[in-house]
């Protein structure tokens, strides 16, 4: 076991400081569901930490794969085919035209220069296959964003459909996103965590997990390869 107290994901995703919740499953049943997601598909995580969502996808039948510069993932998810990495200066070692889908969350906004994270997403993907990915929506986020030092390019809906459409994308799709489970279900609870977002104070996003994902606006897109 690597016990390396620079290990990002060993150091963030603890169990004492962010244990395990109910909400990873949710999300992928909601992404599956959303993007008719194929079981049996080969799905690959960049960035996987802890493995809380990739462990997920192998719930549901996918052939999981994950790609990330820590191994932790490989001791809370062993049935993911892992392969140790730092995209900032490496290629995702896998072959081309290898995956249905590929799927990264708070990830892209960690590196410099994203285009090479785009078009190496697109190398990999079959023709045909999908990218989701989920970040913070720099609009909303901007108060908070630069608190994680390791944020690096801040995105929008604009630019996020951009660089996808200059890594040669087709059918993009971005939208707002708010992680809270049970707008998914009943839209219209999105008027009450947008009055919240603007009226109630962020200190209580300390006690309360409606009143930070409300604030807390993510973008989530699809885009598919040609």
């Amino acid at each position: 076991m690597n016990n390396d107290k620079t290990d990002y994901a060993r150091v963030v995703y603890n169990d004492k400081e962010i244990p395990l919740t109910k909400y990873p499953g949710k999300l992928v049943n909601f992404l599956i569901n959303k993007f008719k997601l194929k079981s049996g598909s080969h799905l690959l995580e960049l960035g996987p930490a802890r493995g809380d969502f990739i462990k997920e996808f192998h719930k549901k039948n996918f052939n999981i794969y994950g790609v990330d510069i820590s191994d932790y993932a490989k001791e809370y998810c062993p049935e993911i085919k892992f392969k140790k990495a730092d995209l900032e200066n490496e290629k995702i070692p896998f072959e081309d035209n290898y995956f249905d889908v590929v799927y990264t969350k708070s990830f892209i906004e960690h590196f410099y220069y994203p285009e090479k994270i785009f078009s190496e997403i697109f190398r990999v993907l079959k023709p045909g296959g999908k990218i989701i990915t989920l970040t913070p929506h720099w609009k909303f986020m901007l108060k908070y964003f630069y608190e994680d030092h390791t944020h690096r390019t801040p995105f929008t809906a604009e630019s996020l459909d951009y660089i996808q459409k200059i890594s040669g994308f087709i059918n993009i799709e971005t939208f707002n996103f708010r992680q809270l489970p049970i707008i998914w279900r009943f839209k219209f609870l999105i008027i009450f965590a947008e009055l919240t977002r603007v009226l109630l104070p962020d200190s209580l996003g300390k006690k309360f997990k409606w009143v930070r994902f409300s604030k807390e606006v993510m973008l989530l897109s699809k885009a598919d390869k040609p």
